[in-house]
Parts: structure tokens; sequence; C-alpha cells
């Protein structure tokens, strides 16, 4: 295949030994020789630690050890990272930023502050006896006042005596006297409050890890998007040592989406028991105690303002947002409610935007990016504000939307939160999508719903994303003797086929067969260095330095063709895998170069990409549901989405990427909540039982459709994908809601959209 490679649906190399029972996911890594770790959790959402007794469970036969707060705080160990500096955009003050930053120890010592907090760790022989060991541990709690509602938190009882409001930070961004003024102005404004719900990731492989400690070097063998990031975490902030100390191995993961991607206080703690007790510690997390210890995402509860004019153009758009970051700050707990708020413009002409984030401690599960981090909360607050400003001012949806859409003449635009959109035909891409979506005669099935008694309704939602933009990748190739070609880099694969992609672009730069490619990741020895994967930005970023190395392989190789062709290098080229001199038909194939190599050695190519800025991927989802008045529930029967990512590598891998996260967003529409018991802080949907994750009869068959552009700023036209469609899903979604249920009265509506929910909204309107 070659060069033919770039664009051509690949079947994923991985998934013939996935499929087998042959990946390496961390729980195929235990050894009947390890120790195991358990986790003692805290009951209560906020309590005094008095006392704890450890000495029942230490005399229990095989518990190795059981360790505390206390004893960690003896060791000197740092904590979890707290958070990173704030994102300044145009407009952003010099004098806003954190309030408080709290430590985050592995273990708590005199306090907990959400259910779940770790407060006791046993090392033990079998799982077994570490479950009876932290039965065995005796834990004196002083109940505390608690608040888990994030809406609410700035009253509620402080889970830090150091910021009494609970205020972790406060952060803006645009230009708030614009905004101001295009108020004070405008003809006509509008205001909608929503929320966007706690969320548990479930992803499908659990969390765990296994520590090791030889030689002064600590070994983590985890699931993670970010080997490198953990490494450098566990060096300076947990142990404090030289970096070359921390190794971090990371085989299959079982899905992420973010949530795997930063320093959990369980893989701080199976390295300090593998230091403290001499012996490898491997911990793996059940289902239920994932619900209470995993980071979790979104939670937040905003408002937003739009002013337009007298003919329902926008003049500004205004925001405020309280953001939950939980009881402690995850280490990117910041990223999702400031970071990507630049989503908020969309893909209108909005000429002022101010935005306003309060982040706020509660006594919950820390927050961390999810699919989007950011983006999708922003699409779905202003998609929502839109359709909601129609119906307020008796507009049509779509004519309101067509008045304000960017044109591609106006490109490049600049919004304004400082994003410089630099390509995408906005209006085309709705065309398209209403005409695939045969919007034209909705009507005419909503009637017929109608005289079935049933509701029926059609939504859209629009976006632009800002990926791909913030940090560089290295990448490595290896051109072995017997052809094969082996590329190293530093992003991880969670389930996205980065062995198939990877191998595919580069067979693509170096006119070799997909399958002659080997992929290394995960390996913070063998990989010198990366930032990860993460912000759909592994193709577009890691994948362009990929490129910059094929470059580079190809150049170390000429010297070589030269030889072989009796030729001067000066007059050899190099097209779609063949060397050639120049003006003539001699040629030699570059995997027949390579078997010139003296056995053993590796001929090497070394690629860095970083991104002069940004890329902008964008599209429209339209979904139709139906809904039974009568009961509430309600079905999703049509899903389209109309997409521009740019340059397509593996149309096949796009569209699973795509089918995965409009599921997570349909999934935050219909069913997916994290609640907590008021009065008692405790998790009511902590076990699948309890938390609805979406199935494949929630979904239609889902109708996905490029109408790309190319990305001007990037070296081979690709923008990114991995996030879009969760992006879209829930605003379409709730959009399509709202349209069926408008008519009996129903002006807005939270998600999770569950069916008693717009039951009682439903009897709510009748009243």
């Amino acid at each position: 295949m070659g060069s033919n490679a770039f664009g051509q649906s690949l079947t994923r190399k991985e998934d013939a030994r996935l499929l087998t029972g042959h990946g390496r996911f961390t729980a195929d890594l235990l050894r009947p020789d390890m120790a195991w770790a358990g986790m003692l959790r805290s009951p209560h959402a906020h309590a005094r630690i008095r006392a704890i007794d450890t000495s029942a469970a230490a005399a229990i036969p095989g518990v190795i050890a059981v360790l505390t707060g206390q004893d960690y705080a003896a060791d000197g160990l740092g904590g979890i990272p707290s958070g990173s500096d704030l994102i300044k955009f145009p407009g952003t003050p010099a004098n806003q930023g954190f309030r408080f930053r709290p430590e985050h120890p592995a273990l708590a010592r005199d306090r907990v502050r959400f259910v779940g907090d770790t407060v006791a760790l046993v090392i033990a022989e079998t799982e077994s006896i570490a479950r009876d060991a932290l039965e065995a541990i005796w834990v004196d709690y002083d109940p505390m006042p608690h608040g888990t509602d994030t809406a609410t938190a700035t009253t509620a009882p402080a889970v830090w005596d150091e910021a009494p409001d609970n205020i972790s930070f406060v952060w803006q961004a645009g230009d708030r006297a614009a905004v101001d003024a295009a108020f004070a102005t405008a003809a006509k404004t509008v205001r909608l409050d929503a929320l966007n719900n706690r969320i548990h990731v479930g992803s499908l492989e659990t969390r765990g890890a296994i520590g090791e400690f030889a030689a002064g070097r600590y070994t983590l063998t985890t699931g993670t998007q970010m080997p490198h990031g953990l490494k450098d975490a566990l060096a300076t902030a947990v142990f404090r040592t030289d970096p070359a100390n921390i190794r971090v191995i990371v085989t299959d993961v079982g899905g992420s989406f973010g949530i795997k991607n930063a320093l959990y206080p369980e893989q701080v703690l199976v390295l300090w028991a593998a230091q403290r007790t001499g012996r490898i510690v491997a911990w793996v997390g059940e289902r239920n105690d994932g619900f209470l210890s995993d980071y979790q995402a979104r939670d937040n509860a905003y408002s937003g303002e739009l002013a337009l004019d007298s003919e329902g153009r926008f003049l500004a758009l205004r925001v405020r947002s309280t953001a939950a970051v939980g009881a402690y700050l995850a280490p990117k707990g910041q990223l999702s409610p400031t970071s990507n708020m630049p989503a908020l413009a969309g893909v209108y002409r909005l000429p002022a935007i101010h935005v306003e984030v309060t982040g706020v401690f509660t006594h919950t599960a820390p927050t961390e990016v999810y699919r989007g981090a950011g983006r999708p909360e922003a699409v779905y607050l202003v998609e929502r504000l839109v359709d909601h400003a129609a119906r307020s001012l008796g507009i049509d949806r779509l004519e309101l939307r067509r008045r304000n859409l960017l044109t591609p003449a106006e490109l490049p635009y600049q919004t304004g939160l400082g994003l410089r959109y630099d390509s995408g035909d906005f209006p085309t891409m709705l065309t398209t999508a209403l005409t695939r979506a045969d919007a034209a005669t909705f009507e005419s099935r909503r009637a017929e719903a109608a005289q079935r008694g049933m509701l029926r309704g059609l939504g859209w939602a629009h976006y632009c994303e800002r990926v791909a933009g913030s940090w560089d990748e290295h990448a490595w190739l290896e051109l072995h003797p017997d052809g094969r070609v082996t590329a190293l880099v530093g992003t991880m694969s969670n389930g996205q086929g980065h062995e198939t992609a990877y191998a595919q672009l580069v067979a693509a730069q170096l006119g070799i067969d997909p399958a002659d490619i080997d992929v290394v990741q995960g390996d913070t020895d063998r990989i010198p260095s990366g930032h990860g994967t993460g912000g759909s930005a592994s193709i577009p970023i890691a994948g362009a330095a990929l490129a910059e190395a094929s470059i580079d392989l190809v150049a170390k190789a000429k010297p070589l063709a030269a030889d072989a062709l009796e030729a001067a290098i000066a007059d050899i080229e190099f097209a779609d895998g063949l060397f050639r001199i120049a003006g003539t038909d001699r040629t030699i194939a570059l995997q027949t170069v390579a078997r010139t190599l003296a056995p053993e050695t590796i001929l090497a190519g070394q690629g860095w990409w970083k991104p002069s800025g940004p890329t902008f991927p964008n599209g429209c989802h339209i979904a139709e549901v139906e809904i039974d008045p009568e009961t509430g529930d309600w079905a999703l029967l049509r899903y389209t989405m109309l997409h521009d990512f740019g340059r397509v590598l593996n149309p096949m891998l796009l569209e699973g990427q795509l089918q995965g996260g409009v599921a997570q967003g349909v999934g935050q529409a219909r069913c997916e909540r994290v609640i907590h018991d008021p009065e008692t802080g405790q998790v009511v949907t902590g076990s699948l039982m309890d938390y609805q994750l979406p199935r494949a009869d929630d979904l239609p068959s889902l109708q996905l459709e490029s109408l790309p552009t190319a990305a001007p700023a990037h070296p081979l036209g690709i923008k990114g994908c991995g996030e879009a469609g969760a992006a879209g899903g829930a605003p379409a979604v709730m959009n399509a809601i709202l349209d069926a249920l408008a008519p009996a009265g129903v002006q807005n509506l939270d998600m999770p959209a569950t069916p008693e929910r717009i039951w009682r909204a439903l009897c709510a309107a009748k009243n």
C-alpha cells in the first residue's frame, strides 16, 4: 500500500490480539509473588480523624504492613499536584487566579473530605487477606457538616478552613467593558440558567497500578494517557528525586477519556509500599470502588446571557459559571472549566464575549478532564442558549442561526475570546446536515407522531473546537536490517488505535507497507520524552512529529542508497518508498537499503513538531427524538453528524471515534449523573445498578459524513477528531427534546433528561 496508505480504512492492527484475549492490561500483569494493596475509604463526606487503630489488622497472618497518613507524613512524601497555573486569554485581569490550592496527600491525615477519601493502606500476601485486614482497622471519626451541591457551594460548610467560602479560584476572559456596553444598548436580551451534570467516566478497564522499588529506582506499571507526566509528577511532587529514578510502564489501556491521565493516590501508594516492604505491590480497583475514588467530571452550574440587536443579530455573550473541583484540586482540575471556555464563541459572529468562572470546593470526589475537557460544556451552554433565544424572541431557530453564522469569506476571524479561526464552511455544514437529516419533511413526521399521541422533536448543535495547539512532541523511527521500521512516540493509546494510525501515517511517508511498522509507546525508559495523549492531538501533533522523523530517516538513508546505486548523494531523489537517480529509472527501495546495514545496526530518524497555533475541527449534529408524554420515556430515532476534521488519515478509525463520542454525549443527556445524598454525602449512584450508562440500543444507526476543509496551519492538513462526538451529542439531543416539549409549555430542562424528569416537567407545565 505504501504511499497510498493515507486516507484508507485499514483495519486495526491491535484488534487481533485484543479480540483473542492476548491484550496486556494492568490486571493481566499480576503474578503470584506480588503483594496486594488494599485501600480503606472514608464512609463520611466530612469528618475529623480522632484516632486510627491498626493493631488488629496488622496481627492478621499474611498482612505485611498497615500504613496511615501519619506514616506517609513521617516519610516526608509530597502530595498529588494541585492543579496547574490558570491559562491567560485576552482580557484576563492580572490580579485573578487561585485563592487556595490545597495539599492532596495520598493518605488523609487529620480529616477526610469526601466519601471515598483514602484513609489507610494495607499490604498483604493476597487480596482476600487485604480485605480482611481492611475490615479490622478501627477509625474514630468525628462527623462534620458537609456540602455536595455545586450551585450552593459558596454558602455551604467549608471543605478547607483556609477557604471559608469554598472558592479555589476565580478566572475570567474576554472584554467585560465591551460586553456590558452591548447589553446596555441591546434591543433584546435573553438568559438561560443550566446545569452540566457530574459524570462518572466508567472506562471499561478499572484503574490499577503495580509498584516496584529496586536499586534506588521506582517502577510504576499502570494505565495512563501520559506516562511522562506521571513520571515527572512522581519525581518532583511526591518522592522529590531525580526523574531518572522513576520509570513508568504502560501496556494496554482499556479506555480513559481523560480520567486516567493524571496522578492518583493509589499510584503513589503502591510505589511507597514497595519501597517500605521490599515487595512488588499490586492494586487493581473494583468497579464499585471506582464510583467513589475515580476522578469525576463536568459538574458546572452556569448562566448564559445573549444580547441581540433589533434584527436578531448577536451583539455579546456573557457567561457566569460555578465549577466544582471537588474536595481536592486534581492535577488538571482547573483545566476544563477555564482553558477551553473559548469554545463559547461557537460558529457565530459574536463581537464581544466575557466569561467568569468560579472554581469551588465541595465534599465530593475531585473532578478532572473528560472527553472534550471543557469544550462540550461550553458548546452545550451556547447551543442551548441560541435555541432558548429563538423561542423567547419568536424567531425560527434555523433563521436565528443563519443570521449569525460566520461565513468562509469572513475567515480568518478573531473571536471574542482570542481565537483566530482559519478554516471551515459553517453555513454549508449546517445546510448539508439538514439535508442529510431530512429536516425539510420533519413537520410531517411530527404530525404523524402527534396522531399517535407522541411528541416529536428535532435539535441541532453546531460547534467549533480549538485543539492540538498547546504543546510539542518528539518522535523517533528506527530502520532495522530486516527492513522493518519501529516508531517510538510519547503518546499513549487508550483505545484509539494508535498502533494502526501511526503505522499508517509512517507508511504513507516512507512508501512501505503498514504491516512492516511496529509502534512502541508507554515506557519512559525506552522513549526519552513525550507530552502524552489528550486534547485530540495525537495524530495532529505526534503524527506531524513522525512525519518529520520520516524525512530525517530518509535523509540518513540517502547516502546508503547513493552507495548502492553508485551515484552522488545530490543526484538521489526519494518518493513512494524508492530512492532514484534523478532523470533515470535506476531505483532501490528503502527496505532494500536497510538490508545493507550491518547486523544489529539501526538507522535512526528523529522528528519534532510544535504547532504554531491550534486547529479548528467543527461540525453539526442533528438529533430527532420521540417522547411518550404519558410516561416521559423517549427514543432517539435519528442522528446525523456532518464534520470537518481536515484531511482524514483512516476513515474507519475516525468513524469509531465519533460513534464513541456521540454515545458519551447522548449518555450524559439521557441518563448519566452522579448523585449524592444531601443528608449524608453518600454516593447514591455507586454501582452500575444505580448509575446508568448508555447502551447500544439507546442509539440509532449514526449517519456520519465528512465535509473537510484543510487545516492551513498543519503540515498534513489534519485537524483532530477525538472529542468532537462528545461536544455535539448532548446539546443536539437536549435541543431535540425541548423542541418536542415546547408545544406542551416546557421551556427548560436540565440533563439528564430521564423519563421521570420529563414527565414531571410536563405535569408542571399543565398547572
